[in-house]
């Protein structure tokens, strides 16, 4: 399961929080965004910030 990140500040998703609690920044170059995708491409839960299940093939597209 993942769940999108938004900053307090400035209002953007910045990022993605695992299960683990681990925080994947949006950096094609990282390992760990890379294996989100390929996650959300197969089937992974995704979350948006509010923690409401959202369509994860939808949101990679519009990542493109």
């Amino acid at each position: 399961m993942y769940k999108l990140i938004k900053d307090p500040y400035t209002n953007e998703i910045t990022g993605v929080r695992t299960s683990n609690g681990a925080c994947i920044p949006f950096d094609p170059a990282n390992t760990d965004y890379q294996t989100f995708k390929k996650d959300l491409a197969d089937g992974a839960e995704l979350q948006d910030a509010e923690g409401n299940v959202i369509d994860g093939i939808a949101y990679l597209e519009e990542l493109v």
